[in-house]
């Protein structure tokens, strides 16, 4: 899906916040954008209000947008079509443990080899998707202080 405008300016190392809110962000890269798009609309009804960033490059990494969502939070996660190792939610750990240490859950392949499919049936398989992206937002609510 096409969900960036037309006229949408892309800066490397700059992050685009997609939907700004309270009680958790939400950083996605790739794929998972539109996946955070739809289960922050879902979690919206639930009454959960997400912010959600769009980190469409890893390195440099966008931290201080970063951390003024983190402090704003208070709960981090992080979805990525991408090993949980050495990614996005790894990068992003890094710079919380640092700064600013609040709650975080990955959405991201846990370390395994990959299989064929389409590519839908592998996102789901490896729950790269809204429905595991919520179970997370839920779980490091659960977290926050």
């Amino acid at each position: 899906p096409i969900f960036t405008a037309p006229d949408q300016e892309f800066i490397i190392g700059k992050a685009w916040m997609v939907n700004e809110g309270a009680d958790v962000s939400i950083f996605a890269t790739g794929h998972l954008v539109w996946e955070a798009i739809q289960a922050g609309e879902q979690l919206a009804e639930m009454g959960i209000d997400a912010e959600i960033i769009n980190i469409h490059t890893i390195k440099p990494l966008d931290v201080e947008a970063v951390l003024k969502s983190a402090r704003k939070t208070g709960c981090v996660v992080t979805a990525e079509e991408h090993n949980r190792l050495g990614g996005l939610g790894d990068s992003i750990a890094q710079v919380l443990v640092g700064h600013h240490p609040v709650p975080q859950e990955y959405v991201a392949v846990n370390d395994s080899f990959g299989e064929s499919g389409t590519p839908e049936q592998l996102m789901k398989k490896y729950g790269l998707d809204a429905e595991h992206i919520i179970k997370a937002v839920k779980k490091v609510m659960e977290r926050k202080k």
